[in-house]
């Protein structure tokens, strides 16, 4: 799980940080770090997001592949 992912599954549900980082049990300062790239994602927090949002490791494959191609561009219409 990286920053792009966490920030995906907050923005899928329309979640600002704090709100997030209320439903993880976490602090908010730590959503904010973490989407800024200036803190990692630690297993702890991985499972935390996992069991709040009721995720498994392929539903997370799922959301990685997605945040994979958004992150590529979106071609231009023809």
């Amino acid at each position: 799980m990286n920053k792009e992912i966490i920030k995906f599954i907050r923005e899928s549900y329309n979640m600002t940080q704090r709100d997030f980082a209320k439903i993880v049990s976490c602090s908010f300062s730590l959503i904010a770090l973490v989407e800024l790239g200036k803190r990692r994602v630690t297993s702890n927090l991985e499972s935390k997001i996992k069991v709040a949002f009721d995720l498994d490791d392929q539903q997370l494959q799922s959301i990685a592949s997605l945040v994979s191609e958004f992150s590529k561009g979106i071609p231009p219409f023809m």
